[in-house]
């Protein structure tokens, strides 16, 4: 099931055009990682669809609703976290999560218990009766992803929802939005941390210049873009070593400039075949060579990133 339908979105603010008739389809439970460079429209196609700015063209459906001519059904199951997200400073942060529980129409007799659920789900339990100004820029991201998830939404908006979170707030948040994920939530999610997108996105969208360069899942894009999966072999032995991949390399026909070598450390380029990587990892382990080391490395989506032309990342 789509819950989210984009056809020929353009944003476009006086002579600048954000967003160049971008279409995307979005499924139940999936989550999306959005990628690209500075300006490349990935915070305007975000707030297009939580209602945010109106685009200036173009059909947005949200849970089936068209977001222009039913809004309020549209935008009813949305959560949106945006980057640097408005809070109340002078709220107590229990007073903040109440505050929106209400708004979600919680019962008022459910609340207590739904403030506490959500305050120990964004670990703040600590900072229960603390005023939002004394937060760190860490803990109020938390905050506001807790505020963002305790309505239940089946559609995730998150615009750089790790920034300023610490290795351990962040590995928290992915679960948390994994977890969302796993109850049928759609996420789509932006992040200039692209190593941590790889480890739980099941689909990356990548945009430049407003416009959409590659969508699909990490192998697909490997494979639309030429992707390189590389064999790393570390010989016990430098000699022993030398003489195997001397003989199977000329067997197997593998170019030289393929071909990576520093004593006893080998790196072998098979670009995207899968399969002649794996037969060689298989003649190695089988061969009686004495190995220390001996991997298959795919194109990280930093690799992937880069190699579509993109050089700075946010």
């Amino acid at each position: 099931m789509n819950t989210v339908e984009v056809s020929q979105l353009r944003v476009e603010y006086d002579e600048v055009t954000a967003v160049h008739d971008l279409s995307l389809t979005l499924e139940q439970g999936k989550i999306y990682g959005f990628v690209g460079p500075n300006g490349a429209g990935k915070t305007s196609t975000i707030k297009a669809l939580a209602g945010v700015i109106e685009p200036t063209q173009g059909t947005i459906l949200l849970n089936g609703f068209d977001l222009d001519l039913h809004r309020e059904k549209a935008l009813r199951h949305i959560g949106y976290m945006p980057d640097f997200s408005p809070v109340y400073e002078n709220l107590k942060v229990w007073e903040y999560l109440d505050v929106f529980a209400a708004a979600y129409d919680i019962k008022a007799s459910e609340r207590p218990h739904h403030v506490e659920k959500w305050l120990n789900k964004s670990d703040l339990v600590s900072k229960r009766d603390a005023l939002i100004k004394g937060l760190s820029r860490g803990m109020r991201q938390r905050l506001v992803l807790a505020k963002t998830l305790e309505s239940d939404p089946n559609i995730l908006l998150l615009d750089e929802p790790a920034s300023g979170l610490d290795p351990i707030a962040r590995k928290h948040m992915r679960d948390l939005i994994k977890e969302a994920s796993q109850n049928g939530a759609t996420v789509l999610i932006s992040s200039h941390i692209l190593s941590e997108l790889s480890e739980f996105i099941d689909s990356a969208i990548i945009l430049e210049k407003g416009k959409l360069v590659v969508c699909g899942t990490i192998d697909d894009i490997r494979q639309k873009i030429g992707g390189e999966q590389k064999l790393i072999v570390k010989f016990a032995n430098a000699t022993a070593g030398k003489e195997f991949m001397g003989k199977l390399l000329l067997s197997q026909n593998v170019p030289p400039n393929q071909v990576t070598c520093d004593k006893a450390n080998y790196i072998i380029n098979f670009g995207n075949d899968k399969n002649t990587a794996a037969q060689f990892l298989n003649k190695i382990l089988s061969s009686g060579v004495a190995i220390e080391e001996c991997s298959i490395k795919n194109d990280t989506i930093e690799d992937i990133f880069h190699k579509i032309g993109a050089k700075e990342v946010a």
